[in-house]
């Protein structure tokens, strides 16, 4: 018996799959799965919470760690060859803590001012174990994020972000460019 969902599984939850080599942990926990897609060569681990209120869909070879928390209330987008490692958190939607209205989802949405927004994390995209990423943010391709790091803000492309909230730190190298282009030339097709 196998600790991963199998493809048939995950249709019959209601998940819209269009690719293969899909390992899915069962220890997963996917909440409103017909707002979930998911492409080829996908892995998410252990513990890890999708909760799709809005759209989720995740691209290829992308890897997901254990322990992480994935909430869209609009759209969250996952591109291809990106990962996102242990314990982080990804919100679509964020209550306001300034004090001036209530938060929480029991109470009526007249007396919150939630933060809403589509996350949109591009090709190449490495996130740091235990960071935040906050609604409404594009996270370009070939970004890298530290560890422990609060996304508030959108990030250029082939840059290096960290720290709370997220700094530039330096330009992110593109050899695995090279790698890239020659793995999709001999190993597969996008």
């Amino acid at each position: 018996m196998s600790n991963f969902y199998t493809k048939e599984e995950l249709i019959n939850l209601g998940v819209k799959v269009y690719g293969n080599n899909i390992y899915i942990s069962k220890y997963v926990n996917i909440y409103n799965p017909t707002k979930l897609t998911l492409h080829d060569n996908i892995r998410i681990d252990d513990f890890t919470i999708i909760s799709c209120k809005g759209l989720i869909e995740i691209f290829n070879y992308v890897h997901i760690s254990a322990q992480c928390f994935i909430s869209s209330t609009t759209q969250i987008i996952i591109g291809n060859f990106s990962a996102i490692s242990v314990g982080t958190k990804i919100f679509g939607g964020c209550d306001d803590f300034l004090g001036e209205y209530l938060t929480n989802p029991t109470i009526p949405k007249k007396y919150t001012n939630v933060k809403i927004g589509d996350i949109i994390i591009k090709e190449n995209v490495v996130i740091g174990s235990n960071s935040v990423i906050m609604p409404n943010i594009i996270i370009n391709d070939g970004v890298a994020i530290g560890a422990n790091s609060f996304i508030n803000k959108n990030c250029d492309e082939w840059k290096i972000y960290a720290g709370s909230p997220i700094k530039f730190i330096k330009n992110r190298k593109k050899d695995c460019l090279k790698l890239l282009d020659d793995f999709k030339k001999n190993i597969i097709l996008l």
